[in-house]
């Protein structure tokens, strides 16, 4: 589970050096292929940030990134060294646990309309997307406009990423909303049933044209439990969710770009993983059940899987086309690719590790970085 983020540093501490992947999904290769033995690194490149928890940069500018600290802070890192502020929304930002800053997404035209995005949560726990624009390299707070506000009913699983796709639109994962710890382990179950009811904008994949006027959310998949991190293949549009599971099992959802605007089922909580989690619950018609594309279970110190990129970058060529996400408790970090029919070619064990890993992200030339909680920023190298 992404549970709270500062008990889990301390746990990550406990987890040793990289390990092995257990995988349950049917018919899914080992790390003993072909790729096993390439190794890929992830080299420290900045440090001293504050729960960091995503890292990306503007379009068409290949000098400077972007780190967003859970506490309502963007900072901007060039050449290694922190040299200022982009936004600071801190007297907004509920920063407790799950909740906070959690990411944000350039305009695809930002280098003409100045425009970006954040996901937080506001002092009351619920979920804001709001639209900002820039203004001499640094946010302007008063431009602030609000896009999205979702009343949260409990502390976790709050989703979080926002990503553009090819075609304009801006997407947003949202967590099922948790649970209450009088009915179990926090984390653990959707006692209401959000995830699987289309009326609520909870457990779902949500998308907007958002300089559109009179543009409305539109869900584009439910049944998800909490979809931490998910991204689009900057070369072929795919998407990829990494959805956080619950007692047993961690997910990887592929989606073809031919079929984003097709509502999509990701099965929770009649499903977790692969497996039966709750017989109880009916699936929600409208949406083709999409099975997870990858699967891996609770063993081995594993815990909550952090979604990834496709590697499109120059910097380690044997890297490209492939598939990075890794584990929150572990911080192993692993790759895998699509075949020619669509299907998970392959899977290697990448031979790297980021200490208490919360995030991947990349840059506007496609190449990877990985951030930790403990205020690290790594490049794949």
């Amino acid at each position: 589970m992404i549970v709270a983020f500062r008990w889990m540093r301390r746990l990550t501490l406990l987890a040793g050096a990289a390990l092995i992947l257990v995988l349950a999904a049917t018919g899914a290769p080992s790390a003993g292929g072909r790729d096993a033995a390439r190794a890929y690194s992830f080299r420290l490149i900045a440090s001293g940030f504050s729960n960091p928890v995503y890292v990306t940069s503007a379009p068409g500018d290949t000098t400077t990134l972007y780190v967003v600290e859970q506490p309502g802070t963007i900072r901007i890192l060039r050449g290694g060294h922190e040299v200022g502020t982009f936004l600071d929304i801190t007297n907004r930002v509920l920063d407790d646990g799950e909740r906070g800053l959690l990411s944000m997404a350039f305009s695809p035209s930002y280098q003409q309309d100045h425009l970006f995005y954040v996901d937080y949560s506001d002092l009351q726990g619920d979920t804001r997307v709001v639209q900002f624009s820039s203004q001499n390299g640094v946010a302007v707070p008063t431009s602030a406009k609000e896009l999205l506000h979702v009343q949260q009913p409990y502390p976790n699983h709050k989703g979080g990423q926002l990503e553009f796709d090819r075609n304009g639109y801006l997407y947003v994962g949202m967590g099922d909303g948790g649970t209450n710890p009088a009915n179990g382990p926090t984390g653990i179950g959707d006692p209401e049933n959000r995830a699987q009811n289309p009326d609520s904008q909870l457990g779902k994949l949500l998308r907007i044209r958002p300089t559109q006027p009179g543009a409305s959310w539109q869900a584009v998949g439910y049944g998800l439990r909490n979809p931490w991190r998910f991204s689009f293949d900057r070369k072929t549009g795919d998407l990829w969710i990494g959805d956080v599971g619950a007692a047993r099992f961690e997910e990887i959802d592929h989606r073809a770009p031919a079929r984003l605007g097709a509502l999509a089922n990701y099965g929770w909580s009649r499903f977790e993983g692969r497996a039966s989690y709750n017989k109880r619950v009916t699936l929600a018609r409208g949406g083709q059940l999409a099975s997870p594309s990858f699967v891996y279970a609770h063993t081995y110190g594993n815990c909550g899987v952090i979604g990834g990129y496709v590697y499109r970058g120059k910097r380690v060529p044997a890297a490209r086309g492939r598939y990075f996400f890794g584990d929150l408790c572990t911080g192993s970090v692993w790759t895998l690719t699509v075949g020619k029919a669509g299907r998970l070619s392959h899977f290697a064990g990448a031979g790297a590790r980021v200490p208490n890993l919360s995030s991947f992200g990349e840059d506007s030339s496609g190449e990877l970085y990985a951030v930790g909680l403990d205020g690290r920023v790594y490049a794949l190298r």
